[in-house]
């Protein structure tokens, strides 16, 4: 590198500023040597030139510049040393003030340094510590919202075994009803049929009466035991609802009305048999036989026709518009490439073609999830997901816009997916 140096005379100024002042110092001096080197050699080259006639003499030519010293009073060259001229500090001092000023520069950059370093550590400690306390504040509030989902739970937990309590003790007290008047009805029965033994040899007219009286009977028979059935799916359903909704306001007034019920029928049943005007209350006959499972495309469009049209399935709350929610008998396929282009919480609703219901088609952050609902009976719930029963579709829907459908999905039905095409995929299902 040295060589490099002096063979060009010459040095990158990047390269000069890391050298020291010592090897500054170095380096002038042989930079000057090699000036003076080839200053000689060049005169010496000239003057064996000259000597062998290869060159001319050079021939200096008059110049007026001109050098001229500064004499002192005593005549001679003037020379000034320092240090030791008048009013000089003295070589000690100068070299004190170098070394002092040379000092005060490398403390005061130690000091820029270790302030650095005390900022950043200052910024960490300051940026740990605000950390803590969110992550502190973030622990307190996670343990008061598990709190409060355990105290909801035990609630929840707490009406639901009283409603099943109390849905034993009316159980048991319908039962203890029916099995009464079935031996009141056995009774009146045996002497029935004790009678027309006594009386076997009257006359066909009074035969004729007497299998009148016994249909009678039996048919009074048969509608009692609708009525209670009727009475404790009643008593089911409205506890189911008031299990939804997280309440039991209400509960006494409605367990009044049911005895109240329950005793006008009893007052009731003793009358039937002798009433002759009064009409049967026997459920109307249906033409439509639904089967065992959806067999084709057909006898699904006949079974909404038939049993969900007269329910007000996918229609919106006491109005004739149908919900933006509810779709066809569209595909798996179909339903997520609708919600394809569709944020989290997206959901649609589409008739199923494997069980008599509907299937909840759910958009998820990555992907998608299918819920059945069962509409095989006078309810809607989700098979194997959530108990609920809720009596119209409409009702499922909304209940879960506020409530979630699972405990470990979370999901919340936010935004209803709509129809693209036209004309709508349910145009089948309303013609």
């Amino acid at each position: 590198m040295l060589q490099q140096i002096l063979h060009d005379m010459y040095i990158d100024p990047e390269l000069l500023a890391e050298l020291s002042d010592v090897q500054k110092h170095i380096l002038f001096y042989k930079m000057r040597e090699e000036q003076l080197r080839r200053w000689r050699e060049q005169e010496a080259w000239d003057t064996l030139a000259q000597a062998e006639g290869l060159r001319p003499a050079k021939v200096k030519r008059a110049s007026n510049k001109h050098i001229q010293w500064l004499l002192g009073a005593d005549g001679e060259v003037w020379v000034w040393v320092m240090g030791e001229g008048p009013g000089d500090k003295p070589y000690e001092e100068i070299s004190e003030e170098l070394i002092a000023e040379r000092a005060r520069l490398q403390a005061q950059r130690e000091a820029e340094e270790l302030w650095r370093q005390k900022e950043a550590e200052i910024t960490k400690k300051f940026r740990d510590a605000l950390a803590n306390e969110k992550a502190r504040i973030l622990a307190e509030r996670w343990k008061v919202e598990m709190e409060d989902r355990k105290a909801a739970k035990v609630l929840e937990e707490r009406i639901h075994e009283e409603f099943k309590r109390k849905e034993e003790e009316e159980r048991r007290r319908g039962e203890e009803q029916i099995r009464l008047q079935e031996e009141q009805r056995a009774k009146e029965l045996y002497w029935t049929l004790k009678q027309a033994q006594l009386h076997c040899q009257a006359s066909e007219k009074e035969d004729r009466e007497w299998e009148e009286q016994l249909r009678r009977s039996k048919a009074a028979d048969e509608e009692r035991s609708r009525r209670a059935q009727r009475a404790r799916d009643e008593y089911r359903r409205h506890s189911l609802r008031a299990i939804q909704k997280g309440t039991v306001a209400g509960l006494s007034t409605m367990f009044q009305e049911l005895g109240q019920n329950h005793e006008q029928e009893a007052k009731l049943y003793p009358q039937l048999p002798c009433t002759s005007s009064q009409s049967s209350l026997t459920e109307p006959d249906r033409t439509w036989e639904r089967p065992l499972r959806p067999l084709s495309r057909e006898v699904i469009v006949r079974w909404f026709k038939e049993e969900q049209l007269p329910r007000r399935a996918g229609f919106e709350r006491n109005t004739k518009s149908i919900a933006p929610w509810f779709h066809g008998i569209i595909s798996r396929e179909n339903a997520e490439d609708l919600l394809e282009n569709m944020t989290e919480g997206a959901f649609l609703v589409r008739v199923s073609e494997k069980i008599w219901g509907y299937t909840l088609s759910y958009r998820l952050q990555r992907g998608f999830k299918h819920f059945l609902v069962d509409a095989s009976g006078d309810f809607y719930s989700f098979l194997g997901v959530d108990p609920n029963r809720h009596a119209t579709l409409t009702d499922l829907i909304d209940f879960h816009k506020e409530e979630i459908i699972t405990v470990s999905g979370g999901e919340l039905l936010q935004e209803p997916c709509g129809q693209r095409d036209s004309p709508p995929d349910y145009h089948l299902l309303f013609e």
